[in-house]
């Protein structure tokens, strides 16, 4: 199984925190650092000192690590027009020499589009602009060197676009959500990876059997996409400190171990091979308290190790 670390910088993190995080990350053996792409803290916290722009991050992040991959769960397609991000997202991938991927999705926090004045649209058109997102990003990136690319869609036109600049090479796509329809046929259709954001565990197996089967659809092996899913995670050396951690971030020890991946690293490890055994591949860590870096070397040192593909 290969692991990854997952933030949430809108709950309250500068840019210094999670450099720190992103390092230790690394450190600890992690293959990549993701981060939500939100403006708007969510709960019980004071979101302080404010939102940090996820490929503002992402992209100096690429010049202060070395290894891991970089990327978002998930930038919603109503924060940007899709050539802009194109560019954004292709400039960070240059900046970290090839490591950034792209997560999006339709977007779903209307509070934070009102914060920040940002149209919110209906459900339906905010996936009608997802898919021709994708489809503008991808066309763009996989237009030769010295060509065009043209598209004509219900919100976009791109006319005569040059496709450029170009990322050192294409960014993985991740489709991350949990619609029974549209996400598995634009995952399909899209993606290089389909992500279960916190599913109930027992959901996974379906989860993951939508997206093999709309690949089926169209004639694509379903093995050419990775299969992931996000779960908090807070692990201990024993029963006290997992405890201790799981109060730092206001959850209940049983809630985790049935919603999430927790326990002492024997536990964790057992849960991991679970998830693996439904046809997983990768897993987000959801790291939710940014200041315990002692907790990702710990992972690092007695989980990593034992799960590691």
């Amino acid at each position: 199984m290969d692991l990854r670390v997952f933030t949430e910088p809108q709950q309250g993190a500068t840019y210094d925190t999670l450099l720190s995080v992103a390092r230790a990350t690394e450190e600890a053996g992690f293959s990549g650092f993701f981060r939500s792409d939100h403006l708007l803290k969510m709960g019980d916290t004071d979101g302080l000192p404010g939102p940090t722009d996820a490929w503002v991050t992402l992209a100096a992040l690429g010049r202060e690590t070395d290894g891991i991959a970089l990327g978002t769960l998930v930038t919603s397609a109503t924060f940007r027009y899709p050539g802009m991000l194109a560019i954004s997202v292709a400039q960070a991938d240059q900046m970290s020499g090839g490591r950034i991927e792209l997560g999006i999705g339709a977007g779903w926090y209307e509070a934070e589009h009102t914060a920040y004045g940002i149209p919110f649209p209906p459900l339906a058109q905010r996936f009608e602009r997802l898919e021709e997102q994708l489809a503008i990003i991808t066309g763009m990136w996989d237009t030769p060197e010295g060509g065009t690319f043209e598209f004509t869609g219900r919100h976009y036109e791109i006319v005569n676009s040059p496709a450029l600049p170009r990322p050192v090479r294409r960014p993985p796509v991740i489709i991350g959500g949990t619609g029974p329809v549209k996400t598995p046929r634009l995952a399909a259709h899209y993606g290089n990876e389909y992500n279960l954001p916190f599913p109930g565990i027992e959901e996974i197996p379906a989860g993951i059997e939508r997206v093999r089967q709309a690949c089926r659809d169209i004639d694509r092996d379903p093995d050419d996409l990775t299969y992931s899913v996000a779960l908090v995670a807070c692990c201990g050396e024993d029963e006290a400190e997992v405890a201790h951690r799981a109060a730092r971030i206001g959850r209940q020890v049983d809630e985790l171990r049935t919603n999430g991946v927790c326990g002492t690293p024997d536990e964790v490890v057992a849960r991991i091979r679970h998830l693996e055994s439904m046809g997983l591949e990768r897993l987000y860590l959801q790291i939710l308290d940014l200041s315990d870096l002692d907790h990702l070397a710990h992972i690092g040192n007695r989980v990593i190790p034992e799960v590691a593909s």
